[in-house]
């Protein structure tokens, strides 16, 4: 609980807090003031704070900031701004570091990064408008990435007069929208960053308000640490091995403390060791605790590897590939639930797919709503599967090691940002069972090599054609096939699927699982899908064995396509009547490395099953 206004704190730390709000709502114009009147600008510089914080630029970027700002900070070196500006000042009780967040839209990815290294919010509200959409928005942001004590600065005061009555009502409105976001501290102060009204020094023009002005209340707040109550947490970062002689394992603690001779259990692989020495650039340490960059050497030779958390051995962290999470998107392309992405931790990187889509939040009255996909800047709730066992904790245990970003596997641009709720149950129940007959006895049985011959091209490109007149081909050579064809999926494994763009990577995740079964099964796999999405052909790939996908693209262009259009789909489309239809509304991608390219405006059909069957041959896969 916060300390009572007057009381000194000059043992109270350092004080990360952002200053958030919509837009206009008086951001700058308050850090100028909380600066200046306590002493750490000079008149000259006040003018230049006071505006809008994209225009501060990014060149307090040396502090040591959380994931999150880790992650974006790739962006930053490819040309995109982070429009963030951190300041620090001090007063005789206390040090701080502002994060000022800008208030549009647009730049919510940038809230995000100042709320994961935040311990405290300041959200300013203009008193003559109460709270707005992105009031809301930040508001669950905070929430939602563990800050826990927030402020709320009605600003404005001097333009309504002073009235109490506007200050209640924007209070009353903000404690009912706040009571689902578990904050453990609201704190509302009305008053006006222009004049200086109750952020310094205290205001007669309220007189009617008794409680702390701004500056004494964050000098005297109380903050706790998070996630030391759930034990050590050291995530490995690399390993050390300067010489044939030592071997440390290099990070940051990222909650409690550890000492030499401790227990300790490295996760996800459960091996057990105990801490030999703590090894700095200034000497050993008898200590380490949070926040401290170290070196830990083990008295024992266990595989310890980068993506692994030491742990301490009474409370270690949990393991799992199931996720639920909550998830913040900040990429203009929508989120697709099927598709792979790479999930970035405080330390480790796997892929990823978003398994289900629960529902996304409406940041109004924090209701969920259906949906499909989540756009820009929109929360949703999501089941997710990793490739390989996380050692995690909850974001609720330790913000750190609960936390993650989304990258794009082509593009390496940051998506989306995420806490983690919960391992999901099934993830630990579920294991796989050992079969007596494998993937190579069954191929053996066939006098085969299993393969999925993956066909891609527009509509109307001849896929059907070449995979059906390949597959006779392969059955008068005694080979053992069988064929996923787009329409006649539709009919019975995708039937409830339609296409847009969510529904198109959803049936590819089904027929490449059910494809990779088939292969399983030794049989060769003739896939004659359309699979517009780069994306989708690569996570179809990785689910493969070594060299058991062969992308054959049947390039025809789209005039042509449209020509042979014996269906008059594409007339259709062209009206309006079919939406979503590829090559018309909805984009093909063409494959950027196909094992086998077919130009049917080159090549008849025949001849192109005939270099199919060639390329099989020379790459042993008819035996």
């Amino acid at each position: 609980m916060p300390a009572q206004e007057g009381k000194h704190a000059a043992q109270n730390g350092l004080l990360r807090f952002m200053v958030c709000g919509s837009v206009d709502d008086g951001k700058s114009t308050l850090i100028g003031r909380l600066l200046y009147d306590s002493g750490s600008i000079r008149d000259d510089q006040l003018d230049a704070l006071s505006v809008d914080s994209q225009k501060y630029g990014t060149q307090d970027t040396d502090l040591d900031f959380a994931l999150l700002t880790d992650g974006l900070s790739a962006e930053r070196e490819q040309g995109i701004t982070i429009d963030i500006a951190h300041r620090f000042f001090s007063t005789a009780h206390r040090k701080f570091i502002i994060a000022d967040a800008p208030g549009h839209e647009q730049y919510t990815r940038n809230m995000v990064s100042a709320a994961s290294n935040s311990e405290m919010a300041v959200l300013l509200v203009d008193a003559r408008h109460g709270l707005q959409v992105q009031t809301r928005r930040h508001s669950y942001i905070a929430s939602l990435f563990g800050v826990k004590n927030i402020v709320i600065a009605v600003n404005k005061m001097d333009l309504v007069e002073y009235q109490q009555g506007a200050f209640n009502e924007i209070e009353d409105a903000f404690r009912t929208f706040s009571k689902g976001l578990g904050f453990d501290t609201v704190k509302c102060i009305p008053l006006s960053a222009l004049t200086g009204d109750n952020i310094v020094k205290r205001s007669k023009k309220m007189p009617w308000y008794d409680g702390p002005i701004l500056l004494k209340y964050l000098e005297n707040i109380d903050v706790p640490t998070h996630g030391g109550s759930y034990g050590f947490r050291f995530p490995v970062q690399w390993v050390n091995r300067p010489g044939p002689h030592f071997r440390g394992f290099a990070g940051t603690v990222a909650a409690g403390h550890i000492k030499p001779g401790d227990d300790i259990t490295i996760m996800p692989s459960g091996a057990a060791a105990r801490v030999k020495e703590i090894v700095t650039m200034d000497g050993p340490l008898k200590r380490a605790d949070t926040g401290q960059s170290v070196t830990l050497t083990l008295d024992d030779d266990i595989d310890v590897s980068r993506g692994d958390i030491i742990c301490g051995a009474a409370k270690p962290a949990s393991q799992s590939d199931q996720f639920q999470v909550n998830i913040i998107w900040m990429a203009e392309k929508n989120l697709l639930p099927g598709r792979s992405y790479y999930l970035k931790t405080i330390n480790n990187t796997v892929a990823v797919s978003i398994t289900k889509l629960k529902h996304k939040i409406d940041v109004n009255d924090l209701s969920p709503l259906p949906a499909k996909t989540l756009g820009l800047n929109e929360i949703g709730v999501c089941n997710i599967s990793t490739s390989k066992p996380l050692a995690f904790d909850t974001f609720l245990q330790n913000r750190e090691t609960g936390s993650f970003i989304l990258i794009d596997r082509h593009t390496n641009e940051t998506l989306g940002a995420g806490t983690i709720n919960f391992s999901l149950r099934r993830a630990s129940n579920l294991v796989w069972q050992d079969l007596a007959i494998g993937k190579a006895e069954r191929a053996a049985q066939k006098h085969q090599k299993p393969a999925v011959l993956w066909f891609t091209g527009l509509s109307g490109a001849g896929k059907s054609t070449v995979a059906s007149l390949l597959e006779k081909r392969l059955y008068d050579l005694g080979r053992h096939t069988y064929i996923l064809d787009g329409d006649n999926v539709r009919h019975g494994l995708s039937k409830d699927l339609g296409f847009a763009d969510v529904d198109r990577v959803e049936n590819i995740r089904r027929i490449g699982e059910t494809a990779k079964l088939m292969a399983d099964a030794g049989l060769i796999v003739l896939v004659s899908f359309i699979s517009p999405f780069r994306a989708e052909r690569r996570m179809a790939r990785r689910l493969m064995g070594e060299s058991e996908f062969i992308e054959i693209y049947i390039k025809t262009p789209l005039e042509t396509a449209e020509q042979r259009d014996v269906k008059g789909l594409y007339a259709k489309a062209r009206r309006g009547e079919i939406p979503n239809f590829t090559g018309i509304d909805s984009e093909y991608q063409e494959p950027e490395n196909a094992e086998i390219e077919i130009d049917t405006l080159s090549l008849s059909s025949e001849k192109a099953v005939k270099d199919i069957l060639e390329y099989l041959r020379e790459n042993g896969y008819l035996g």
